[in-house]
């Protein structure tokens, strides 16, 4: 295989099982830093060891594939990415409604995400960048959120489209963190809180039925907050009343995300199914905040299916024509 295909490989598979972000760049910054090299150019070592973005493992993985071999590193990175048990329902996905880019806290840019969605057979994609409040994620403000949009526009053609959204930050009165004029701009809206996440269980849920009775909310992102894994450690679900959120939900024709990374798990299987009973609408999303990321809808896919999400209740499976006339739909009272 070709050195670049092997390093681009690699940093896929490596954001895919959400390792070290710096160990994926390095990966992506090496393949960047091939691109465009002649055989004869590769092949010269002393030349490319000096080359800027060059290390020795990524040394290793040229001298690898330019031997006619796959990397050893890639085939365990294979292997473990091919643990996962395949879903019936993934192949119906048709899209993705929560993704970032290195606009906010993603780690690649735009163009990369979209070329790896159309790589995945995306047709669509929702772009959901923070939103100002998080400042701690780079969060957009109206400004560079309506830059973005101008850069959103050109992505789209072949089949595929690159929506416009946003994951906005719900504040803890439940209005949402940006303008309503951005807001009414935005192909899809993702509503999630991301901080006061140990508040009282009444006011909490005073704060996510506010959210979700916004006319701008889409989907219900991340209900819970809850890690269970991962290098961030873990944290316990917020306290609120799920019956009444989801009910909120179902009035006015919110979808409640299925979270598909797997240090997050949410909503916990509980809640999926009282969801499930109440009504609801569902989005399985991958929450990528990188191009190998947005496989992780293997994992939202086998949950639904595992707790008996019907297809037909999971927006994500709709074409973009039914996606469209959903996200412009009559608001319930």
């Amino acid at each position: 295989m070709h050195p670049h295909d092997a390093l681009s490989e690699i940093a896929t598979l490596l954001e895919r099982e959400r390792s070290s972000r710096y160990k994926s760049k390095a990966f992506r910054a090496a393949a960047d830093a091939i691109q465009g090299l002649t055989d004869e150019e590769l092949r010269d070592s002393t030349a490319l060891r000096r080359r800027k973005g060059i290390g020795e493992s990524t040394f290793a993985v040229i001298q690898q594939a330019l031997g006619g071999e796959v990397p050893g590193y890639l085939v365990d990175l294979r292997e473990r990415a091919g643990v996962q048990r395949a879903s019936t329902l993934r192949p119906l996905l048709r899209g993705d409604l929560h993704a970032h880019s290195d606009w906010s806290d993603g780690l690649t840019s735009i163009d990369l995400m979209v070329d790896a969605a159309r790589a995945l057979g995306h047709e669509y994609l929702a772009l959901t960048d923070h939103s100002p409040r998080l400042r701690v994620a780079n969060g957009l403000s109206s400004e560079r959120l309506r830059a973005q949009l101008d850069v959103v526009a050109g992505m789209s053609g072949d089949g595929f489209t690159l929506l416009s959204g946003i994951e906005v930050d719900i504040l803890e009165d439940g209005t949402l963190d940006q303008e309503r004029e951005m807001l009414d701009r935005l192909d899809v809206v993702v509503a999630s809180a991301h901080s006061k996440l140990r508040m009282e269980r009444t006011p909490m849920t005073r704060r996510l039925v506010a959210a979700v009775s916004n006319p701008h909310t889409d989907v219900l992102g991340h209900v819970t907050g809850r890690l269970v894994e991962g290098s961030r450690g873990t944290r316990p679900p917020s306290t609120f009343d799920a019956r009444a959120v989801f009910e909120a939900c179902e009035a006015h024709g919110v979808a409640v995300e299925i979270n598909s990374r797997p240090e997050r798990q949410d909503p916990p299987d509980e809640l999926m199914a009282l969801a499930l009973e109440i009504g609801c609408l569902f989005s399985i999303d991958s929450d990528a905040h990188a191009p190998g990321q947005l496989s992780l809808l293997d994992y939202g896919a086998e949950r639904a299916e595992r707790l008996g999400v019907p297809p037909e209740r999971i927006v994500t499976t709709w074409p973009l024509s039914r996606l469209r006339e959903w996200t412009g739909r009559e608001r319930g009272a």
